[in-house]
Order: C-alpha cells, then structure tokens, then sequence
C-alpha cells in the first residue's frame, strides 16, 4: 500500500530539494520543527511515515519514539542527520526507529519507502534496518537470515537451533573463521520470542579492556577522561533482546569475572556508577577457538565457561559440507549478479570441478568472497576457474577487450595499471569521456576500495568495460560511506556534482540506484 502522507521533523531548509518533486508526485506533506506541531499534523491529517531529525530545539526524537512504544497504530519514524555515528544509530533503532538515514535525503528512496509501508505493525516490519554501514543479512521472510545448505550436518545444526530459539537460555556457537557464526546468532534472534527487540553484537576482540567494559556496561559522567556525558551500555540497548558477545575467547580474565555476574544475577553496573540496574537479555557468544583447551591453559574462566556452553552449537567447516558448497556457490552467484546489475552468468563445469576439489580454509566467507569476484570478471560470460583469480600472474584478459585497453604500441604504460586509464585524464577508446575529472587522487582512492576487502576488482586485468568499472567503483564509494554523496566523492576523488550526473546517467539507464 502506498502511504500519501509524509510528515518531516526538520528544519525548513533541509527538506527544500525533495519536497516540490514529493508534492508533483502527489504526497501531502507537513513540516513541523517540534513534537507539538508533529502531534498536530498527525491528529488533523494522520502520517504514513515521520522522517526526523534526532533533536531540534525544543525536541528530541526520544520523545517521539516513547509515544509509538505505547501505541501499535503510530506511524514508523525515520531518523534522519547529516551527522550520524554508528553509536548513535545503534542507539535510537533499540528505542524503536525503523531505520536511520544520512542526509541529504533522496527522493526516489522516500518514494521507494513510501510504496512498501501498509499499516500498523505490518507497516513498521516492512522497513529495512539501519542503512548505516556494513552489508546487510539476507532475510526469507519473517524467517531471519538465511541459512543455505542441506547436508547432514548443517541440518542437524538448524534443528537444534529451531529448537532452542524460543528459550533464554545461553547459546556457544563454535566454528572456524568464516563458517557463519553471526549469522547463526541473528538466525536465533530471529527465530526467538525477542524477535521484535534489539539485536546487538559487540566484537570482543576488537577493543581494549577498558574500553570494552564501558562498551558492555556504559559509564557515567566524569568515571575516566574523555567520559563528558554518562552512556549506555550495549547491555541496556539489549534489554529486552539479544546481546551477541563475538570472540568471547579475546575477552580480559578480569572482565570475565564481571560477566559472569551479569549472566548469573542479570544485573549491571555502569563505570563510575553506584546504582545497579537490572536487565532482562539474552546472551549469545560465539569462537574460533577450543575454549575447553582455552581453559586448561588458563586463558578462560571454567566458570564462565560453563555459564555460556548451556546450549553449544558447533558449525561445520565448508571442508565437512562440501555438498553444500555448489548450492552456496550458485546462491552468491545470483546474489551479485543482482547486486551490481550485471548480465545473468552460469558456472562452466570446470568451475563447478574446482569448487569441489578446493579446500575452502576461509570457509563460507571465502566462498562468498570468490563468488563475487567471479561474477565481476566473468561479465555475463561463463564463470571459468581463471575467474577465482588465485594466482596474481593469472588474470583472466579476454581477446575482444583487449584492443579497447590495450596501450599504445609506443607507450611506455605497459603496466597492469593500464588498466585503470581514464582516471588522470585520458579517455576510452570508444570516445566515452573519461569516468573521473582529473582528480589526482582518485586513482589513489579507488584503490582504496579496492583493497576494502570485498573489492573483486583487480589492478591487473581489464576485464570488463571500462564505464562499467567506473559504475561499479561509484557504487562501491556509496556503499563504503553508507550513501553519502559527499563522502562518497570525496573518497572517489570527483564532485559531487559529477556523482550525481553519473547517478542520474545510471537511473535513465534502467540500472537500480537507492
């Protein structure tokens, strides 16, 4: 269903581009700068959506968020800010926000959003979550992520979980780097009475002692340096949800102890605080490693250990799935060939051969990894074993691209960067202008991206239109800046005008841009 009404908490001028277009395409609107004039708007005319900024004069979206907590019927809020952090959205989407946003806001989106919300609560579970950053999980329905795979093994994991999902009790899942333990977790949630709640997970490995207790259990005003304002912890932001602690194994003996507290009492204390508070939170932990033998040497509480090994869940490797893997491999395949709006492509059989015999030691996410950049080089064409890319001296080059990128006979530019002409100035052999401006840091840039990690770009091999490299690299710069234009550009080394002129080419041109 198609909602009309759209009502913006915002300032006058953030709002001056989208809403003649929203008003040509027949929205009613409103504008409101406090909750006062927002509880106005949705008395007389009511609100499909509120699209909000996180505080204004007068006006926090707290506020607005604790009014539809109590009320099933009230519209979904957007929150909105040409200044978010990660923090901040993490924050406000366990309040109940149905998604946050960074400016400037995008009129196609707005639409976009518009035509999925029905209403009441099929309303507010039809938004996304946080677009924020990161890529995210795929979902079947009201299932949660998706678990691909159908050997015996991965389907007796899926039974224990579907049969445990519903309880409190604490779940260890184990498994090789790569296997799929966050998506495990979230499954769980997903799968859980706690579905509707905070989904939260914090990376035990990635901070400091210090630093993860404050992230676990907040801090108070003045508790050390640098603490100007008291914050919540990723404890109460789960309250009433799930808390996945990630990389349990990484975490201090000393912080260890303190868990375990929480875990057996439900009972918090921030850093520098002297009131206790209770929480009500499922916790799931997850390792790479052998935590009986972490607790042998000494490294792990048995205690602990004990306390989160109620439920254990063991992923198979890839190696102990292999059947799985041609299911995977076709699954990733259809999931980028989507993605980057590339032609449909099919694994020849000597690619489905070498995926059989390969090892995967980065397991699933590996898989993921080279399916990607297969779909990127294969182009349309079938997926061949060249296109996996192994081997640095083994880039795939197809004969009827090279003339378009082969260098001049009298060049010196004989290097695998040739393959990036175009972005100091040159231009491509079809007469196309060249994808960049001239910014001397942009080929800097888009070799940042392209070492990002899941970049299936190489330096080294032209292998698919040039225009259609640059297409892809702009989207990758969005998708790193979580669709901020400016950044994005900034990171691209163009204008922002010329990002959106080369958006604006990729719309008329039928291919999908959010």
């Amino acid at each position: 269903m198609l909602t009309r009404r759209l009502l913006f908490l915002t300032p006058a001028q953030a709002v001056t581009t989208v809403f003649p277009p929203l008003r040509d395409a027949g929205y009613e609107l409103g504008i409101a700068e406090n909750l006062k004039g927002a509880s106005v708007f949705i008395r007389k005319s009511g609100s499909g959506i509120i699209f909000a900024r996180p505080s204004l004069p007068g006006f926090r979206v707290e506020d607005l968020l604790a009014v539809g907590a109590e009320d099933p019927n009230f519209p979904p809020v957007i929150v909105i800010t040409d200044k978010g952090t990660a923090e901040e959205a993490e924050r406000l989407m366990s309040l109940g926000a149905r998604d946050y946003w960074l400016e400037p806001l995008d009129v196609e989106r707005i639409v976009a959003v518009a035509r999925t919300v029905g209403n009441g609560a099929a309303r507010k579970a039809a938004l996304p979550s946080s677009t924020l950053g990161g890529r995210k999980p795929h979902y079947v329905g009201a299932a949660g992520p998706r678990i691909v795979g159908r050997h015996p093994a991965m389907t007796r994991v899926l039974q224990l979980a579907r049969q445990v999902a519903g309880s409190r009790a604490t779940v260890l899942i184990t498994g090789e780097s790569g296997t799929g333990k966050e998506m495990f977790a979230r499954y769980l949630h997903a799968m859980s009475k706690r579905a509707d709640k905070a989904f939260v997970a914090v990376n035990c490995a990635a901070l400091p002692e210090h630093l993860l207790e404050s992230e676990l259990f907040g801090h108070e005003k003045g508790a050390f340096t640098g603490a100007i304002a008291r914050k919540p912890g990723k404890f109460e932001l789960a309250d009433g949800g799930t808390l996945l602690l990630d990389e349990i194994s990484e975490m201090d003996m000393a912080l260890q102890a303190k868990l375990l507290r929480v875990l057996q009492e439900g009972e918090i204390d921030r850093v520098g605080g002297t009131e206790t508070l209770k929480v009500d939170v499922r916790v799931l932990a997850t390792t790479n490693r052998d935590l009986e033998d972490w607790v042998k040497q000494g490294k792990f509480r048995q205690d602990l250990y004990f306390r989160l090994n109620v439920i254990p869940l063991r992923l198979p490797s890839l190696r102990e799935r292999s059947d799985d893997v041609l299911e995977l491999a076709h699954f990733f395949m259809d999931m980028y060939v989507r993605e980057y709006a590339l032609p449909q492509t099919v694994l020849s059989q000597s690619a489905m051969d070498w995926l059989r015999d390969y090892d995967f030691p980065g397991n699933v996410r590996e898989l993921q990894n080279l399916m990607e950049r297969a779909v990127l080089l294969a182009n349309g064409r079938p997926v061949e074993p060249r296109h996996f890319l192994l081997e640095n001296d083994d880039w795939p080059l197809f004969e009827e691209d090279e003339p378009q990128y082969a260098p001049d006979e009298n060049s010196s530019e004989h290097s695998p960067d040739a393959a990036w002409a175009g972005q100091d100035g040159a231009h491509e052999a079809d007469g196309q202008a060249a994808p960049f401006e001239g910014s001397s840091g942009s080929q800097d840039a888009l070799r940042s991206l392209q070492g990002s990690g899941d970049s299936a770009l190489a330096s080294g091999g032209a292998v698919i239109p040039l225009h259609e490299m640059e297409r892809i690299m702009i989207l990758k710069g969005l998708e790193a800046t979580s669709g901020n234009r400016t950044q994005a550009a900034d990171l691209l080394g163009i204008s922002v005008r010329t990002l959106r002129n080369k958006l604006n080419e990729y719309r008329a041109a039928g291919h999908p841009i959010d």
